[in-house]
């Protein structure tokens, strides 16, 4: 019965691969075709179509994309916050819409990304994209609205990093899993603090 499982599980992993593949086809139909039938495979095509995201070919990394907006898995937020960084707007379009369906299980990695690396243009642009639909749909608790509001004001990117700690930290409290980094130090916090308590003024 175990041989019987495992080997359905082979063929099924087989197909993914093989439509995925479809994905480097010229025809258009043919690739919409491939990803229409992945989309109904569902989420056990995601970490194929994690690896397709990283591949060079932009046609692949768009269907990648673009079946993961319907797939809504969580276990591909991370990927696709890190695509918000891909260098085609359309790919990074995609990917802020496949968070934006995945809802609060997108506000975690998106909050690591700008802690991390807060000096990418396109990922605060899609930060804010994506935060601020949640924000419409009021999904956002009002330390990640802090945040948003970091990213509208065009602040400094140790604001937006501040903000996002501060976020995080607020998450943790309440059971959230979140990758632990060395904290801002407390020089730059009260730097920052002060900055923001004097445009207040």
């Amino acid at each position: 019965m175990i041989e019987v499982k495992e080997t359905k599980k082979i063929q099924d992993q087989n197909k993914i691969r093989k439509l995925i593949g479809e994905f480097h086809n010229q025809d258009g139909m043919k690739r919409r075709h491939a990803r229409l039938s992945v989309t109904k495979i569902g989420k056990a095509a995601t970490p194929f179509l994690i690896e397709a995201l990283k591949d060079n070919k932009e046609d692949v990394r768009w269907e990648a994309a673009k079946a993961l907006v319907d797939i809504k898995d969580p276990k591909a937020a991370s990927v696709l916050v890190s695509t918000l960084m891909d260098n085609v707007f359309e790919i990074r379009w995609l990917a802020a819409e496949a968070l934006i369906a995945l809802g609060r299980s997108a506000i975690v990695p998106i909050l690591e990304a700008l802690r991390n690396q807060s000096d990418s243009v396109s990922l605060r642009e899609g930060a804010h994209h994506i935060l601020h639909d949640l924000e419409r749909k009021q999904k956002l608790d009002k330390p990640v609205l802090d945040v948003l509001e970091s990213l509208r004001s065009l602040g400094c990117e140790m604001e937006v990093v501040l903000a996002a700690e501060k976020a995080l930290d607020f998450l943790k409290k309440k059971g959230h899993a979140i990758v632990e980094r060395q904290a801002v130090p407390d020089m730059v916090i009260a730097a920052i603090e002060l900055k923001t308590k004097i445009k207040r003024l």
